[in-house]
């Protein structure tokens, strides 16, 4: 035989509704958060990674364009004779 305790069956309403409360107060939180950190980062004009690794790849072409271009030049800067035309 079961019985029901109305004070128990309230208790655990009461508990169900603080949790599902706490999970929305989280959820509210997190996004929050993300809000001020989105904010954060448009002040500080900050870039995102792949637009970084982007530029990364094309600072280290260029490196290496220049790098190539020193190479084909003479002493005092001027190019060399072949190069010229």
């Amino acid at each position: 035989m079961h019985t029901r305790n109305p004070l128990l069956d309230e208790f655990a309403k009461l508990t169900t509704g603080a949790m599902g409360l706490a999970q929305a107060a989280g959820e509210e939180a997190r996004a929050a958060f993300r809000a001020q950190g989105d904010r954060l980062v448009a002040e500080l004009d900050l870039i995102r990674r792949d637009e970084f690794e982007a530029l990364k790849a094309e600072v280290a072409a260029l490196r290496a364009e220049l790098a190539t271009l020193k190479g084909n030049t003479s002493v005092d800067g001027a190019r060399p004779a072949d190069d010229a035309g």
